[in-house]
């Protein structure tokens, strides 16, 4: 197995440059769209069991405490998997890498449509989180392999829309599915989705330049004074990288309050059915591709690569969203869907930045799977915290009035907002490096 994983060997390099450039330029483009539209299929299989949440309670399956809990196996072994994920990625072959973990994520998601049971739902469900650790870290491997450090931005803003088009893919048609066939569809659904993904990235998916008999594309790959375990461990000694961490953790708090539990506060909260309140959701999803798509390119173009005052801007947008959607009044629905614009808006571009670019550009690029690591499970240890203190949260602040259950939000409001309030200040602290 691990000799099956193992970076390729670098191939005898190819004829002349003009033929070297002409196969680079094909490749690299297979591999970003590649990379954009398999990473998009992977959230189609993370986020299944966000939409079928508030049919599983109405049918008396599960409770939300026993959701959160559920939600919270895919974050905690998400964060691990992250992490280790991240450091292997830079040794891997990341064209069987990423497609592994896609295909055993679509198979768990269908062991999922076809029971019930507690335990099934949480062991499939961590099962899930681990090999969607494998996903993020080898599509920012193969960019800091296949693009050069003047192009890395802009192209890791566009590939970061991959996430929007899951989220938009799962918001909208699979809880139109569910809707029609029932809550097993939703998870049957995904993993038809996945298995086309994982068949995708093995075709057009590739490992590196010099396995196809081309030159490095970065000098980091070039020099060999300072081997990649080296440059992994100057990154765990580099306290920015850690603070940034830290930060995308708060950060991760609020993003994953409305893509877990968003559709189920629609619902309660303000009334909407299942398929509307998908729906608002999945604006934000929509409008996060702009976001995140012009992220790496504003900052690149007009800020000369520095992430720090856009960074700062787009974390205050995510706290305005914030407070519209939980503190809003109801029957409003373009209010809603508003606050539904900015914050996709906003945490597209934070999830660029402090999900990973502004890791990656301050550590070598042999590293840059260990940093997006270190970011990782810092990130998904929080997301993971959330749902399980999220769900907790609503359960235990709603009561029965005449047979009618009257949910009180006041609690979570303060725990999501103020999460997206220290993200921005700790982010911050590394004013002057990023």
């Amino acid at each position: 197995m691990i000799q099956y994983f193992k970076k390729s060997i670098p191939s005898a390099i190819i004829g002349s440059e003009s033929e070297q450039l002409k196969l680079y330029k094909s490749l690299k483009w297979q591999v970003f769209i590649s990379a954009t539209l398999g990473y998009g299929l992977y959230y189609v299989c993370r986020l299944s069991l966000n939409v079928v949440k508030k049919p599983i309670v109405d049918a008396g399956i599960l409770t939300e405490t026993e959701l959160g809990i559920i939600g919270s196996t895919l974050f905690f072994a998400y964060a691990i998997g992250k992490f280790t994920n991240g450091f292997l990625a830079d040794h891997s072959n990341i064209k069987r890498f990423m497609a592994t973990g896609l295909l055993v994520s679509a198979l768990a998601n269908l062991i999922m449509g076809f029971t019930s049971s507690f335990l099934f739902f949480a062991v499939c469900w961590g099962i899930n989180g681990w090999v969607q650790s494998m996903g993020a870290p080898a599509s920012v491997v193969s960019l800091s392999r296949w693009y050069k450090d003047a192009e890395r931005g802009s192209f890791y803003g566009f590939w970061s829309t991959s996430h929007n088009i899951g989220e938009a893919l799962t918001y909208i048609l699979t809880a139109v599915v569910v809707s029609y066939f029932g809550w097993q569809w939703g998870f049957r659904a995904a993993a038809i989705v996945g298995l086309l993904g994982a068949l995708m990235i093995s075709i057009f998916f590739h490992d590196s330049p010099e396995n196809k008999g081309l030159p490095p594309v970065n000098k980091d790959f070039s020099k060999v004074k300072t081997s990649t375990l080296q440059e992994q461990k100057d990154v765990l000694k580099n306290p920015y990288v850690w603070i940034l961490a830290l930060s995308s953790a708060f950060m991760y708090i609020s993003r994953y309050a409305v893509n877990s539990w968003g559709p189920y506060y629609f619902e309660t909260a303000k009334g909407y059915s299942l398929t509307q309140a998908n729906s608002l959701v999945a604006i934000s999803a929509v409008c996060g591709i702009l976001g995140t798509a012009s992220s790496g390119f504003v900052s690149d173009k007009f800020f000369k690569g520095r992430r720090n005052k856009p960074a700062l801007f787009f974390g205050l947008l995510n706290v305005l969203a914030l407070c519209l959607f939980l503190l809003g009044p109801k029957n409003l629905w373009w209010l809603d869907a508003f606050s539904m614009v900015i914050f996709g808006l906003g945490i597209g571009a934070l999830i660029c930045y402090l999900g990973g670019l502004m890791a990656v550009d301050i550590v070598s690029k042999k590293a840059s799977g260990a940093a997006l690591g270190i970011v990782g499970i810092m990130s998904y240890a929080a997301a993971g915290i959330q749902d399980i203190a999220s769900g907790y949260l609503i359960e235990n602040n709603k009561s029965s009035v005449d047979g009618i259950v009257i949910y009180n939000f006041d609690t979570i409001s303060i725990f999501w907002i103020g999460a997206a309030i220290t993200s921005v200040v700790l982010a911050l602290f590394v004013w002057k490096k990023t």
